[in-house]
């Protein structure tokens, strides 16, 4: 397989796992947390993710990666009542999206797929969803740390930790 789709799995996998270490820390009420009503909780960002994921991902080679079938603005309404549904609709999500990539090939790459009725090469597709992803996990783990306080158990080299690390001496 290519690089370039093995590292973007890594990418994606990687991401994956920032936020389940996440979820881990919190309960579902505290997921649900909104420091506004126009702000988002977790769960709602899930959903939002989630939604994006089904949308874009199906049919990701043949169709518009936007369904006439999604109601974008569901997502920003948190309807998940326990913890077990939203990572059931979690993992739901990143399954349509892995299913999809890893059976790319390198021939696939300079394909072209539209995302709302916009021509993207399939490269340019997948690095968008990335982004995208990376950026709402960024959240997650942000209203994740904000809500632990002083109990969050850090997901990379804690602060002032850096040399220790380099050193070899820090362990997680």
């Amino acid at each position: 397989m290519n690089s370039y789709l093995n590292s973007v799995i890594n990418r994606f996998e990687t991401y994956k796992t920032l936020g389940e270490k996440t979820f881990k820390q919190l309960t579902f009420e505290e997921m649900q947390w909104q420091s506004d009503e126009d702000s988002n909780s977790i769960s709602i960002i899930v959903k939002h993710i989630v939604g994006n994921m089904l949308s874009r991902w199906t049919n990701f080679l043949t169709e518009d990666g936007e369904k006439e079938w999604r109601h974008r603005d569901q997502e920003f309404i948190d309807t998940y009542t326990t913890n077990e549904e939203m990572m059931a609709s979690w993992e739901s999500g990143w399954n349509v999206l892995f299913n999809a990539i890893k059976p790319l090939t390198v021939d696939d790459l300079e394909r072209k797929v539209y995302i709302r009725d916009e021509e993207h090469s399939v490269i340019d597709a997948i690095n968008r969803q990335l982004a995208h992803y990376a950026y709402h996990i960024g959240q997650i783990v942000f209203i994740g740390k904000l809500i632990k306080g002083d109990s969050w158990k850090s997901l990379s080299i804690p602060k002032g930790k850096s040399s220790e690390f380099n050193a070899g001496k820090f362990k997680n």
